[in-house]
């Protein structure tokens, strides 16, 4: 039998789960203290406590052992217990094998080649009309610019009609904004409802109107011969809006200021384009918007010597081993060429980001725009993060843009 460790020695003093540790933007020396001491341990809070896992090797293990530690009780620390059981088994994110796998397919049958084209002609026109705006201006709040994006694109996927992609924009950035500043507990819930309701006409619409889209794909989806119930339409589409949005906006955000923080990486990336797929990548790893996931021990086990025991909460804090000095050479460095690169921001596993394609598309095409369209980028203002330990982003980022000579302006097609 294996020695366990002392729990008393598993156990440190840091809340890892604070959301005010990570407002002030730097926690990454307390992530290499831990790393380095207790890459897993017990972390004490009076929410309840939880396991944290802060290495590469380690949370990769987790990741990939879906078995032993299972997604369908909470993806997320202070979830909601109840709402968790209702969702578990519906809802991609929170649904185990082999269900989850059988969810999976359906959403990406969406993913052929025509409609892959449309996407990323649509995400061309978006950011060069974003950009045409923002450099108009001058002086913009980049969370706004970086908004536009990747809500359009799950909108379009989803089928929503682009008159209503502004009201999906406000919609959601008031439902998932985790903790923004001056937003109430009922203006979050009022959201949820406007954006459940919206679904639940666009499925009445999609089943007398088929479309090449994911709420068709869905209505007509079905697992072991039995289709969706409109439950779980709605939760999908929930859950695709919210993941599509969130991270991949606060990645866009991270990533320029991160590009004009080190302006020997935002010259090398101009001066040479072809270094677009290792910058995206290491915008990804960098900026890692998607701070912990969740995950319950299934039965009792044994993680890093530690004994676990089943119902225990496990958390994946992913940036962290996405600063892990035993992967990543200088991990503190933002390196535009850095390859390889084996970060962990889309997860890893089972529940692999289901949309980790369409975000480096997405994040390719903004960077290709503003490498070719901006001159410079300079600070115009204090950027003031999110309080927040589920999402590592951006409220407000006050940028200064000068447009590049040979810049050209996109039409659009709305």
């Amino acid at each position: 039998m294996s020695e366990f460790r002392d729990h008393a020695r598993a156990v440190t003093t840091e809340d890892l789960s604070d959301p005010d540790l990570y407002r002030s933007g730097a926690p990454e020396d307390l992530w290499a203290k831990l790393r380095a001491t207790s890459p897993v341990h017990r972390n004490r809070r009076a929410g309840g406590d939880f396991w944290a896992v802060l290495s590469h090797e380690l949370i990769t293990a987790v990741l990939k052992d879906p078995t032993t530690f299972v997604s369908e009780r909470g993806m997320r620390l202070d979830h909601n217990p109840a709402a968790t059981a209702a969702a578990a088994g519906k809802m991609l994110i929170i649904t185990d094998p082999p269900r989850h796998g059988k969810i999976r397919r359906i959403i990406n049958s969406v993913f052929t080649p025509r409609m892959v084209a449309r996407l990323e002609q649509n995400m061309r026109v978006t950011v060069g009309c974003a950009l045409d705006e923002a450099l108009e201006r001058g002086t913009c709040d980049f969370t706004e610019v970086a908004a536009r994006l990747p809500v359009s694109v799950i909108c379009d996927m989803l089928g929503v009609p682009r008159a209503d992609w502004d009201f999906m924009l406000d919609r959601t950035m008031v439902a998932f904004g985790v903790n923004a500043e001056g937003v109430s507990e009922f203006a979050v819930a009022e959201a949820h409802v406007d954006i459940l309701s919206y679904y639940e006409d666009l499925v009445a619409r999609r089943r007398k109107d088929p479309q090449d889209d994911i709420v068709t794909a869905l209505v007509n989806g079905t697992v072991d011969g039995v289709p969706l119930t409109d439950e779980e339409i709605f939760l999908n589409c929930d859950g695709l809006i919210s993941g599509g949005n969130e991270t991949t906006r606060h990645a866009t955000v991270g990533g320029l200021l991160a590009l004009i923080e080190n302006p020997d990486q935002w010259a090398r990336l101009r001066a040479d384009p072809s270094l677009l797929p290792t910058a995206v990548q290491e915008i990804l790893r960098y900026t890692s918007p998607a701070m912990h996931v969740l995950r319950t021990a299934a039965r009792d086990t044994e993680l890093a010597g530690h004994e676990v025991r089943s119902g225990d909460p496990v958390a994946l804090w992913l940036p962290a081993g996405n600063r892990d000095e035993a992967v990543f050479t200088d991990p503190e460095r933002f390196d535009v060429t850095r390859d390889p690169n084996p970060h962990l921001a889309f997860a890893t596993g089972t529940h692999f980001c289901l949309g980790a394609a369409l975000a480096t598309t997405e994040l390719t095409v903004m960077f290709d725009e503003i490498v070719r369209r901006v001159a410079t980028a300079e600070p115009a203002g204090p950027v003031r993060r999110m309080r927040s330990s589920l999402i590592r982003g951006f409220e407000s980022a006050p940028v200064a843009l000068t447009p590049a000579q040979s810049a050209g302006r996109v039409a659009s097609t709305s």
